[in-house]
């Protein structure tokens, strides 16, 4: 019963978060933005490419010359892709370097001693 207790308790108690967890927490603040943005703007891409492909095979249309371009913006989109998330996680990376180190710092710092 007491362990019952002591687990209901452990739900609502408030958790500290330690150094560790905020270290992952940081590293997953730097590297989610710019995932997501990779994400979102490669599925933009692709359904681009494909319309555009879709277009100049005739499939949805008879436009084949428009079609070509939609699909070349498409990959010109999907190209870019891989640039614009290095550039967007680099500058991430710029913001949160110093807290990052400082807290790695410390649990180095703190493993070492033990």
């Amino acid at each position: 019963m007491l362990e019952e207790v002591n687990k209901i308790k452990s739900h609502y108690a408030e958790k500290q978060e330690t150094k560790f967890e905020k270290l992952k927490r940081l590293d997953r603040q730097v590297k989610k933005p710019a995932k997501i943005f990779a994400y979102i703007f490669g599925i933009i891409g692709t359904l681009i490419f494909g319309t555009g492909m879709c277009l100049a095979m005739k499939v949805i249309g008879n436009i084949m010359a428009i079609g070509i371009v939609i699909g070349v913006f498409g990959i010109f989109m999907l190209i870019s892709n891989n640039f614009l998330y290095k550039i967007i996680l680099s500058g991430r990376k710029k913001r949160y370097s110093s807290e990052i180190l400082a807290v790695a710092d410390e649990i180095i710092k703190q493993n070492s001693l033990n």
